[in-house]
């Protein structure tokens, strides 16, 4: 294929632009859907948003919910009637945890507004067991709907149709994924829930996604009811969790991942992805043509854990910098060639190219990469995303930035100033540089932008490209 713009990132994103796995609930045939193409479009286009799981049962570190199912009497007694008088979030801002999302380049928040636990988030008729009646007394949920709107950022609801409370009150066995405890064979719960969608599409505004974790049947349909234009996820479209699929799937599809190895606030021995590979962990699911829903869990005191933090900021780095090359984007003629992924504009004639960079590649190493599914022509024009590519970092002199030949096996492009940059003492003696922040931000990828006219000509999605440039980051 022959884009006219392309675009190279470290991971980074080269961008050339040229002038079913099983998910974690697997659709049922026949199932309702509802969703709108326009809506489906935007979503898309999104790419990437902002899971939240916390609930009060993050004062303890378990994970959300899921210690009630089978615990002792004593046990289920404690954390219904206990528990919830002492959650007393004193730190909780939401504002701040919605200009980092923002930073990181995420466009929408789905927060987790009851959990299986049946504790609810946000004020409700329906039970007792809600966020009102603990030393908190506030709405929390209202308040990150304030917030991440402020910040242009849409807002969705997790809602768990599962419900520990209300099966205890009932005298049934805490447990899922049974047909004696799901809402289709409990009218009771089905009421109940139903009221509790209502108030949630009913009390908060427009809402744009909602995300049904358990079975959806008797619920979407009267989510779409109420707001037509609402965007079910999980029980509408795939949403493979804690991986990414294989191939891209068909349709919409949202993978929904953790930081660590908890949904909610682990407070002891977590393990954590680093920057690096929750950066490359969007790149692939882009290049799928999924979105990403990547969660944070907060503390019981309301603050973010500066792991999730620090992770955030540093995707917010290289966000600031590769951003258009995740937003707005779709899958390119192959998703990868071995470790270079491609996703291209959605209206434009523009190749991202993503080249990470391992450990082992030294700063100033010349590396060649062979891209064999695009094809260049004379008016194709290479830029490096984040960058002018007219001056190097306070030198007075021009340097080019890039030089392509057509050779007898393929395009060729040859990165000088990278080596010219790597190699100045001064940025090497120096941390705070403009490159080396990129660096630090990339930990990994570079990135080349390609712009060129789509010609008539084009041979193929098997023609090859050869990009020739140091591991300067």
């Amino acid at each position: 294929m022959r884009p006219t713009n392309i675009h190279v990132l470290s991971f980074a994103a080269l961008c050339l632009t040229l002038c079913s796995p099983a998910s974690s609930q697997e659709l049922k045939p026949g199932s309702v859907n509802r969703n709108r193409t326009e809506r489906i479009e935007w979503f898309r286009d999104a790419g990437f948003g902002l899971f939240i799981h916390w609930s009060f049962d993050s004062q303890l570190g378990p994970t959300i919910s899921h210690s009630m199912v089978g615990a002792s009497e004593a046990y289920l007694e404690r954390f219904i009637n206990e528990l919830p008088k002492s959650f007393n979030p004193k730190r909780f801002d939401p504002r701040d945890w919605a200009v980092l999302a923002r930073l990181a380049g995420m466009k929408y928040v789905v927060f987790t507004t009851k959990h299986h636990s049946g504790f609810c988030m946000f004020p409700t008729a329906s039970t007792p067991f809600n966020i009102m009646n603990t030393p908190f007394g506030r709405d929390a949920t209202a308040e990150i709907v304030t917030a991440f709107r402020e910040q242009g950022i849409a807002i969705g609801f997790y809602y768990s149709p599962d419900d520990f409370y209300w099966l205890h009150r009932e005298g049934k066995q805490l447990d899922r994924h049974r047909p004696e405890v799901e809402p289709a064979n409990n009218p009771g719960l089905l009421k109940y829930d139903q009221s509790q969608i209502r108030e949630l599409l009913t009390n908060y505004g427009p809402i744009d996604v909602l995300f049904f974790d358990g079975p959806s049947e008797g619920l979407k349909e009267l989510a779409w009811d109420l707001q037509p234009s609402l965007l079910v996820t999980r029980g509408a479209m795939e949403t493979p969790e804690q991986y990414i699929p294989g191939v891209p799937l068909d349709g919409p599809w949202e993978a929904c991942l953790t930081m660590g190895t908890s949904w909610q606030y682990k407070p002891t021995n977590e393990l954590y992805k680093s920057g690096t590979d929750l950066i490359q962990i969007l790149i692939e699911t882009r290049a799928k043509g999924g979105n990403l829903l990547l969660n944070v869990g907060p503390k019981p005191n309301g603050e973010l854990p500066l792991e999730q933090e620090d992770r955030l900021r540093e995707i917010a780095l290289w966000n600031f910098v590769n951003r258009e090359s995740v937003e707005g984007v779709r899958p390119w003629v192959v998703t990868n060639e071995n470790d270079i992924w491609f996703t291209r504009g959605k209206n434009e004639d523009t190749v991202y190219a993503f080249a990470a960079i391992r450990p082992s590649w030294k700063l100033g190493e010349w590396k060649t990469f062979t891209l064999r599914s695009v094809e260049a022509t004379q008016n194709t024009v290479v830029s490096v995303l984040g960058q002018n590519d007219k001056v190097l970092e306070y030198r007075p002199e021009v340097i080019p930035l890039k030089k392509w030949r057509q050779t007898e096996k393929g395009f060729e492009i040859t990165d000088y100033a990278r080596t010219a940059v790597v190699r100045r003492p001064q940025v090497a003696e120096s941390g705070r540089s403009q490159d080396d922040a990129r660096q630090a931000c990339y930990g990994t990828t570079t990135g080349y932008h390609f712009k060129r006219n789509m010609g008539s000509d084009c041979k193929g999605r098997h023609a090859s490209r050869r990009v020739e440039k140091s591991g300067q980051g």
